[in-house]
């Protein structure tokens, strides 16, 4: 068994903090472009005056981040050859997330929103898996180039866990779909085009199959932004709609009639193991900064770091590191070799664990620095409660555990999630 990674994939690694260290910090360092990285940040990202969503200056540096990793060929790493990529694997993905994350907060990787100089446009990735002949056509290039972009309607107010009892409804008339329902954490929609609505269009709650994916635009009559739901770390991109009546083609079915969920289940499998990776990355960045810290630290005439109630919880956070990673680049492995759907299981386990030991990491590196830690001069907070929400979405903590459950006594005979068809 070899357990180093590819030589091709090092020097990858290499290379993107030339481009970090060229491009990248330069223009974090311009303008005062720093007041969105140091304690300012919450403030600075926040227009509170649009209802606490992204500051328009922020968006417009992110942006500007994006294009200049797309200019070096970074940006569509992970994009097939033929749209400007590089085929990037799951396992090259996971090990760049946690890499980039590793650096701490900056301009080259935003943990808030999943700002990276290395793309994660899972939509883009499920256009090119599910997306029909005239809808590749309609979207690809508008998606590659950011002129296009849709947000995920899955998330009920009633319904967040239990996806597969939603209430939103699809009914056909002649050639077009009557939508009905509502929809929250519908994130980034101040600023798509589209909204992949999930609705039943038939058989009855629970069931896996009977929801359907369309593509509805966000200027469709009946399509309401009722509010923006402000979150423990700001700014918020989180929507709440309502849809009264909207009425979308035949052509606007994504996947298939009665197939939403494979999508969905698609869509979750892979920003669940690339979340993991992010998690692992930040981590290790709480721990080094920890051990740092603890070295010059002398309360009392001597080191924190000669103190083992400092040490030992260190100690177990970095082992818990070093096995995850192992499990993460295993799992990401077979996703590549076996298909998105062949280590379910094991996503579940590394998303839950990742994002369980990121919070932990980032609470230990506030406890081992004080007063300090604890305030937003410091990058742990902000780290934390970013890594707080991934226990919750894309399936909560529980949901993960519940998955895992299932296979191991039993209940879930099937290797591929509900609603999957292998």
């Amino acid at each position: 068994m070899d357990f180093a990674l590819p030589a091709d994939l090092s020097a990858y690694l290499d290379e993107l903090d030339a481009f970090i260290e060229r491009e990248i910090s330069p223009l974090e360092a311009e303008n005062d472009n720093i007041r969105f990285f140091d304690h300012r940040r919450e403030d600075a990202r926040t227009d509170w005056d649009r209802g606490g969503l992204p500051n328009h200056e922020w968006e417009l540096l992110l942006r500007e981040a994006r294009r200049r990793a797309d200019a070096a060929g970074h940006y569509r790493f992970p994009y097939p050859k033929e749209y400007g990529g590089k085929d990037g694997s799951n396992l090259a993905m996971a090990v760049i997330r946690a890499h980039l994350a590793t650096r701490g907060l900056g301009l080259h990787k935003d943990l808030q929103n999943e700002h990276s100089i290395v793309g994660n446009n899972v939509g883009l990735l499920l256009m090119l898996h599910y997306g029909s002949e005239e809808q590749k056509a309609d979207w690809i290039d508008d998606l590659l180039n950011g002129r296009k972009f849709f947000a995920f309607g899955i998330t009920e107010p009633d319904h967040g866990s239990d996806a597969t009892h939603m209430e939103t409804n699809a009914v056909r008339d002649g050639d077009e779909w009557v939508i009905n329902g509502e929809k929250t954490w519908n994130t980034g929609i101040h600023v798509a085009t589209y909204d992949m609505i999930m609705a039943r269009t038939s058989g009855e709650a629970g069931d896996g199959r009977g929801i359907t994916a369309f593509l509805v635009p966000t200027d469709s009559p009946g399509f309401k932004v009722e509010e923006y739901l402000w979150t423990f770390n700001m700014p918020t991109d989180h929507a709440h709609i309502s849809m009264t009546n909207v009425r979308v083609p035949d052509s606007a079915i994504f996947g298939g009639e009665g197939r939403g969920l494979q999508v969905v289940q698609h869509f979750f499998n892979e920003n669940r193991i690339r979340q993991a990776a992010s998690s692992l990355g930040a981590a290790p960045f709480c721990i080094n900064q920890s051990v740092e810290y603890a070295k010059v630290r002398a309360p009392f005439g001597k080191p924190l770091a000669t103190n083992q109630a400092i040490q030992f919880p260190l100690v177990e956070l970095e082992t818990r590191a070093e096995m995850l990673r192992a499990l993460i680049h295993k799992t990401a492995w077979r996703m590549d070799t076996e298909g998105v759907f062949a280590a379910s299981r094991e996503v579940s386990m590394c998303n839950y664990w990742a994002n369980r030991l990121c919070c932990d990491a980032a609470d230990q590196a506030m406890q081992v620095h004080g007063g300090l830690g604890y305030s937003r001069h410091k990058p742990f907070e902000h780290i934390y409660r970013h890594h707080r929400r991934y226990r919750i979405t894309e399936g909560s903590d529980e949901i993960q555990m519940r998955r895992i459950a299932g296979y191991m006594f039993g209940f879930m005979k099937q290797r591929a999630p509900k609603g999957v068809s292998e």
